[in-house]
């Protein structure tokens, strides 16, 4: 008889430090997703700028030559990500294909103009910035015009910003929450050993010694949920890695110890505090509230 409480009694023991690992484990795996993330705001950031540039489209007659040297100046120029150059006769022919008709028999003759597409390096992806550049290529003689849609990279760079302040208020806003969640499982994990703490007490057990146990449990419980937590970060990011190389450094491994480390220090932190204070609530209690 007393075997089989035993063995009971060690089954909902190992069935509670399981449900606290296994629940500090999702948590800390979203934290990691998130620190990622925050991580990498500014990698973000700048790949969205980067994909913002404008059109120059250049004077009907003007040569080859001259084509290819302004593209080499704007190559070499500071703000230039990147160029593609696009012919009178390569435009042409994307627009009958989107069109679906031949325009150009109706017309008689071709509207369109060769162009230069140029992509911005990150610093230069604001409007103002923007500005300055197109104001001043506008005077180039071999320039016809030169485009971009101010509106859209207004948009683009509000919506960024407002995007990594929101992510920073729910990642500590989910924080918080899950410190709430986990310290309640400890709690209930330690409210199953109240009688045992009451009998320690009774024997003049001091409170540190009683502690003792239980710290240690929940160091242990950290650390097995971090690494868990780490694995899984591990595996999410093998599996996303070639859709975000441009955009997250997972790569990077000091961006990646940094989020380990964050894993393991919140996985400690959030244990051993539940642990500590719900230990020391139920080393205060009488015998009458044992029972409530």
């Amino acid at each position: 008889m007393k075997t089989s409480k035993n063995k009971t009694l060690n089954r909902r023991i190992l069935s509670s430090s399981t449900s606290v690992v296994i629940s500090l484990s999702l948590v800390l795996f979203v934290v990691g997703l998130l620190g990622l993330v925050l991580i990498n705001a500014q990698k973000l950031s700048d790949y969205v700028k980067e994909n913002i540039g404008f059109t120059i489209m250049l004077k009907d007659g003007v040569n080859e030559i001259e084509t290819l040297k302004f593209q080499k100046i704007l190559d070499a120029s500071d703000f230039a990500k990147s160029t593609s150059f696009t012919t009178k006769e390569q435009a042409t022919a994307d627009l009958k294909t989107d069109l679906g008709e031949d325009f150009v028999e109706f017309l008689g003759y071709s509207p369109l103009l060769a162009s230069i597409d140029v992509k911005l390096n990150a610093e230069y992806g604001n409007t103002d910035s923007l500005q300055i550049i197109t104001n001043e290529l506008s005077e180039n003689a071999n320039v016809f015009e030169v485009y971009y849609q101010k509106d859209l990279i207004d948009k683009l760079n509000s919506n960024v910003n407002r995007l990594s302040f929101f992510l920073l208020i729910f990642c500590v806003l989910l924080f918080f929450i899950a410190f709430a969640l986990i310290n309640n499982t400890i709690r209930l994990s330690v409210y199953s050993k109240r009688f045992l703490i009451r009998t320690m007490r009774l024997v003049g057990a001091t409170n540190s010694f009683i502690q003792k146990p239980f710290l240690s449990k929940g160091i242990y419980q950290g650390i097995y949920s971090s690494l868990f937590a780490i694995f899984m970060l591990i595996g999410a990011i093998q599996l996303v890695q070639g859709d975000t190389a441009n955009m997250l450094n997972i790569d990077d491994l000091k961006i990646i110890g940094i989020v380990f480390l964050l894993i393991l220090a919140s996985g400690l932190f959030i244990s051993i505090f539940s642990t500590f204070f719900a230990v020391r609530k139920f080393i205060k209690l009488n015998e009458n509230e044992l029972y409530n």
